[in-house]
C-alpha cells in the first residue's frame, strides 16, 4: 500500500480514519503519562521477588471485608479513606520499596502519587491489583493476619 492509496482510503472512510487517529492519540497519551508518573507497575511475579529480595512493604487498600477474604501474605491493610503517607505503618518505610494493592490497580495509582509527593523513594503498584495476583495463581492469606 502506498501513500496515495492510504489517502484515498481516508477520503472514502472519514469516520474510520478519525477513529484510528483518536485511538492512536489515546494510546500515546496513556504511554507518556505512564512514563512520567513517578512510580512503576509490577507484575505479580516481580512482586514476589521484591518481597523476598528487598523486604518490600505491601499495602492493601481494599475494604477490610475484602482484605479478610483474601490478601497477599504479609500485606498490611490501610483503608483508602484513612490513607496518609505519614501513617505509622507507612512513614518508617520511606526508603523501602512500598507496593500498593487494590482490587484492580486503579485506586492504588492515586495512593502511589501521594506517596511519591511525600518523598517515598521506591513506590510500586501491583498491575491488575489483587485480581492480577489471583490470575497468576499465587496464594492468598485469609483473616487479619
Amino acid at each position: 500500500m502506498n501513500f496515495e492509496e492510504l489517502q484515498a482510503f481516508a477520503g472514502r472512510n472519514p469516520i474510520l480514519s478519525l477513529a484510528l487517529a483518536g485511538i492512536t492519540v489515546a494510546i500515546l497519551y496513556t504511554e507518556f503519562t505512564r512514563l512520567f508518573r513517578g512510580f512503576k507497575g509490577l507484575r505479580p511475579a516481580e512482586l514476589t521477588g521484591l518481597i523476598n529480595r528487598e523486604n518490600a512493604l505491601v499495602v492493601d487498600l481494599r475494604p477490610i471485608a475484602d482484605f479478610d477474604k483474601g490478601h497477599i501474605p504479609g500485606s498490611k491493610n490501610v483503608q483508602m479513606s484513612q490513607f496518609d503517607p505519614e501513617n505509622k505503618q507507612l512513614a518508617p518505610a520511606k526508603s523501602l520499596p512500598v507496593v500498593l494493592v487494590c482490587k484492580t490497580g486503579v485506586t492504588a495509582n492515586d495512593a502511589a502519587k501521594r506517596l511519591k509527593k511525600a518523598g517515598f523513594e521506591k513506590v510500586y503498584v501491583l498491575d491488575g491489583g489483587i485480581g492480577g495476583w489471583q490470575q497468576a495463581d499465587l496464594p492468598l492469606a485469609k483473616g487479619r493476619g
